[in-house]
């Protein structure tokens, strides 16, 4: 079993599991630390593995992640499509190898429950892509909750509108299905931002939730918009609505209102540029900043989302290998994701019945996907 004691004097060894598109941020991310070095990825696709490898100038490509294991890794990226997390941590774990894993952490609660079993079990780090919470607007927020200036929060709200064109999903035959994506809008974009929802809120008591399809019905069998009502232990509310049916794109703006009356709100636009606080309501004062700047491109390409997003990748990681060489936890663990999950499963659960979900009574194992998405 790897431990941090064993890797604190020579560069890391590192893998990267998928080489599709995101796999791009963390090739860049890994690339950018002085003490890290990718000695090999992994796809099923060889030479799309063998591709990535040359362009990168990555001694080894190969087809399996046992493969990939064997070369001796510290850390292995998991890059790989959300149903395939389980598989690929899993194996790592066994291996004795850590693992920072993109979002989501899994697409079921019990498959993302084995994932942090099996590495607490192991031994081995478990982190997961959340990136946007190295902004500084998000940082900001939180100190801005932990210090008092805004006080324990009593309202929230959450606005996740945005566009994707039907090429988006027809591009690709497995988005926008329960098998391949495990969601829609909520799995594969809001996640980061329910993420974020209750990182500043804290943890959820219930939730009543509702999704539907409005414009991407030929396209996709998942939720192109989802709205939800949420209550936090602590009493607070929030709300949360969420789109791919948006055009143009509105980007992204979370709003926090402590105890104290003081308010503060980001705004992400266009989507991938970064966030930055637009209101900061306090002691009396209102600053604010446009969220919507004149002359702004609001339909972003993917390509250029995952590009902008570099930089906070790079925090993120640069994040988990000092976790690794001075021991403590990551700054979003396995755990921390479990919560989004859970949050947004719970959106799925509450749609499907009706009624509201009570987080003590959720199952620990969630339904089929396609039963939640009848």
């Amino acid at each position: 079993m790897i431990t941090p004691s064993l890797v604190t004097s020579r560069p890391l060894r590192i893998g990267i599991a998928g080489c599709g598109a995101i796999s791009r941020n963390h090739l860049e991310a890994f690339r950018a630390l002085t003490d890290a070095v990718i000695v090999g990825v992994c796809d099923i696709d060889l030479q799309r593995a063998q591709e990535t490898a040359q362009a990168w100038g990555i001694p080894a490509a190969v087809t399996t992640v046992q493969e990939l294991l064997g070369l001796g890794l510290d850390i292995i990226s998991v890059c790989t499509p959300h149903p395939t997390h389980e598989d690929v941590v899993l194996q790592a774990a066994a291996a004795g190898v850590h693992v920072l894993c993109e979002k989501p952490i899994s697409t079921e609660l019990a498959s993302a429950e084995r994932m942090l079993k099996a590495c607490d079990d192991a031994g081995v780090k478990l982190g997961v892509l959340f990136q946007r919470r190295f902004w500084p607007a998000a940082q900001r927020i939180r100190a801005a909750i932990d210090d008092g200036t805004l006080g324990r929060p009593i309202m929230g709200q959450c606005s996740v509108m945005l566009h994707r064109e039907s090429e988006y999903y027809s591009r690709d035959a497995c988005r926008g299905t329960w098998a391949g994506d495990g969601g829609g809008v909520l799995m594969t974009q809001a996640i980061h931002y329910i993420d974020l929802l209750q990182w500043f809120m804290g943890d959820v008591a219930e939730l009543y939730g509702k999704i539907n399809t409005y414009k991407h019905g030929a396209n996709i069998e998942v939720e192109d918009s989802a709205t939800a009502v949420i209550t936090f232990t602590s009493g607070a509310m929030a709300t949360l609505e969420a789109s791919t049916a948006v055009s143009p794109s509105l980007g992204v703006q979370i709003r926090v209102t402590g105890e104290s009356g003081a308010s503060a709100s980001l705004t992400e636009f266009p989507e991938g540029s970064d966030g930055r606080v637009d209101l900061w309501a306090v002691d009396g004062a209102i600053s604010t900043e446009p969220a919507y700047p004149e002359g702004t491109d609001p339909n972003v390409s993917l390509t250029a989302i995952n590009g902008q997003l570099i930089p906070h990748h790079t925090a993120q990681v640069r994040d988990f290998v000092h976790s690794l060489r001075n021991g403590g936890e990551p700054a979003v663990t396995g755990q921390d994701a479990t919560k989004a999950l859970r949050i947004l499963l719970a959106v799925y659960e509450s749609s499907r019945t009706g009624l509201p979900v009570r987080f003590d009574r959720l199952p620990e194992s969630t339904r089929s996907l396609a039963q939640v998405a009848g």
